[in-house]
């Protein structure tokens, strides 16, 4: 049977990190990296959605998993997503992904034009055949692809023996459950929608990928904990505190990510930078939202933790 330890527990989607005039810092990717590493996560998921990938270039991709991997140096899963909206541009950066050592790549579908499911398949399986020896990993995220993971598509990706799990951002806990009996013991199932990270993991997902762990690692750390020790009234207490602060972050005006970034100064003196454009940046109304949030969190990991 295949080892997957490496993809379970926490990893927490990488973000982007720009400096004062908006370009890819390399310094900071690295010091949010190291960030990592201190709070003892499982992995990291970069340059997928929480990385602002569809507003880079592939040159500022590559920069951003470089400077990653300078840091990782094994002490970190990482899984690199690679996926743009052409699929020569997605093997390119499938390759050069595979040329740093990255434990996985990942790929949601193509985006925009509605395409047939072979040809989902063919896209998939060529940025694979760029980085032959790599694990693949698909990402179902319907809600903003604008495709779902179908279960004759599933089967027929199982074919390229690469293809080693699911990133399932769908919101039906259900999808999990099925990409897991199909895919059997060693195929692993990544829980997407952190709102629901206790549900996902209490049916067979072997982990959580998630945007907003990077704020409260901690408080991620503690609900698998318990749920893997069989306190499941405990871990969904957990859950409920991270989704009140979700449901907190969500309601300011700015972009969720820079909300996030600028928690991420307020708590950890970690400053990566704003969001790219289109994103709107934070609004001058949204900073005491922001700070009660940043309380929120320092409060459950006082209580949790």
């Amino acid at each position: 049977m295949k080892d997957i330890s490496k993809y379970q527990g926490i990893i927490p989607a990488f973000y982007a990190c720009y400096d004062d005039e908006g370009n890819i810092s390399v310094e900071r990717t690295k010091e949010l990296t190291r960030y990592f590493i201190k709070k003892g996560v499982k992995g990291v998921y970069v340059c997928g959605s929480s990385g602002e990938c569809i507003y880079q270039s592939k040159e500022e991709r590559k920069q951003t998993l470089e400077a990653v991997m300078s840091e990782a140096k094994g002490k970190l899963t990482v899984i690199a997503h690679v996926a743009c909206n052409n699929t020569a541009d997605s093997m390119e950066l499938a390759a050069h992904a595979e040329s740093l050592g990255v434990d996985a790549i990942a790929s949601i579908p193509p985006i925009y034009f509605k395409l047939p499911e072979h040809a989902i398949a063919q896209y998939w399986n060529d940025i694979s055949s760029a980085a032959p020896n790599t694990d693949f990993v698909i990402y179902n995220i319907p809600q903003l692809a604008g495709v779902a993971l179908t279960m004759p598509l599933f089967r027929e990706m199982r074919k390229n023996p690469r293809v080693a799990a699911v990133k399932n951002s769908s919101m039906p806990v259900q999808d999990i459950q099925m990409f897991k009996m199909e895919g059997g013991p060693d195929f692993v199932v990544f829980n997407g929608p952190d709102e629901q990270f206790i549900s996902g993991r209490a049916m067979g997902a072997d982990g959580g990928i998630g945007g907003t762990y990077a704020v409260m690692p901690e408080l991620l750390l503690k609900a698998d904990e318990l749920l893997k020790a069989g306190k499941v009234k405990e871990a969904a207490e957990v859950q409920y505190a991270i989704d009140a602060i979700i449901y907190a972050m969500c309601a300011c005006k700015g972009n969720l990510y820079a909300v996030m970034k600028e928690i991420l100064r307020i708590r950890e003196n970690l400053d990566i930078g704003g969001v790219r454009k289109p994103l709107p940046n934070l609004f001058p109304e949204d900073m005491d939202q922001v700070k009660k949030c940043a309380k929120m969190i320092d409060e459950a990991i006082a209580k949790f933790c």
